[in-house]
């Protein structure tokens, strides 16, 4: 790590360039990102929605917020792999803490993650959230289809989620198939990769389940995906992305509430992002990070870096 050595620069630094904190001290903000409420002149604001109430198997994702913050401080520092840019030189990156989510209501918490991230977005900037279960996505979802309409999914994830639990249910089983019925993504541009359990339903969503994206390799899972979301811009048809660390094989991401074998490795699935780097989504978030089940950080070192990854492209797209 290169540099003036720096301290608690989630408090004591800006918004530009990298920090130089030891990986082993000083407060863990996403990748030593000041930490605000401020979000004026920001580009992207990353932040935490620590929820697992709606989870059907083993809890604990309400702590992936803090799991991947800490994982996140090895990247800091040092241009970033692939890319080999400090994408905070190109892009105003800050942490906005998490989502208030009033406990013990559910519909509540509901209400606040669509209110607080439709906030974030009418302020401008790009939103990358850290889960929580994959129920979030559906009140994310909300509050990016207020703004660009109908968005295309890219999914990444062991499940479908398009099991019907009945109209408003608080369940990271169904969110996908809510969507489809709210209007909120555009089925005929929106694909899941990964699947590997079968649902009653596809809602018209293109699938290559896992064996496939074996069979056709990193490169050629991209082009498909490239394919059903059109490469459009913002303006003409936006696409968000959403990563179930579920997506990954329990051997390489063992900490998640509900493990799949047969999965992906993570050196495909993140050569798989880095070939859609072009792609204009309009925010992201990775979930079903549970940290009791991890070993060695193994779970939130992938996920940090799934989100690194996706900022070295936000930046690269912000260069030209």
């Amino acid at each position: 790590m290169s540099g003036k050595p720096t301290i608690d620069h989630a408090f004591t630094g800006d918004d530009r360039g990298g920090a130089h904190d030891p990986t082993y001290a000083g407060a863990l903000s996403f990748m030593r990102r000041r930490y605000t409420k401020v979000v004026a002149g920001a580009d992207v604001a990353v932040w935490g929605v620590p929820f697992d109430g709606a989870t059907s198997n083993r809890p604990g994702t309400r702590l992936g917020p803090q799991a991947i913050r800490r994982a996140s401080v090895i990247f800091d520092g040092d241009p970033q792999y692939p890319s080999r840019i400090d994408p905070y030189d190109v892009l105003r990156v800050v942490d906005y803490g998490d989502c208030a989510l009033p406990r013990g209501d559910l519909a509540g918490c509901r209400e606040a993650i669509a209110t607080e991230s439709a906030k974030l977005i009418d302020a401008g900037v790009h939103l990358v959230t850290m889960g929580g279960d994959h129920f979030i996505t559906l009140p994310l979802l909300r509050a990016h289809a207020a703004k660009y309409g109908p968005i295309g999914l890219v999914q990444f994830d062991a499940h479908q989620d398009t099991w019907d639990d009945g109209p408003g249910a608080i369940s990271h089983g169904s969110f996908v198939l809510e969507a489809v019925r709210e209007g909120l993504i555009d089925p005929a541009r929106s694909i899941q990769v990964g699947i590997r359990t079968v649902s009653p339903r596809d809602c018209g969503i293109e699938i290559l389940d896992a064996y496939q994206c074996h069979d056709m390799g990193p490169a050629a899972v991209a082009a498909a995906v490239k394919a059903r979301t059109g490469q459009k811009g913002l303006a003409e048809g936006a696409s968000y992305l959403t990563f179930d660390i579920d997506a990954l094989d329990p051997a390489y991401a063992p900490g998640t509430g509900t493990p799949v074998a047969g999965g992906l490795s993570s050196a495909f699935a993140l050569r798989t992002l880095w070939a859609l780097r072009d792609v204009a989504f309009c925010g992201m978030d990775v979930v079903e990070m549970s940290p009791p089940y991890d070993h060695a950080d193994t779970t939130a070192i992938a996920a940090a870096t799934i989100m690194q990854h996706y900022l070295q492209a936000l930046a690269l797209r912000r260069r030209g």
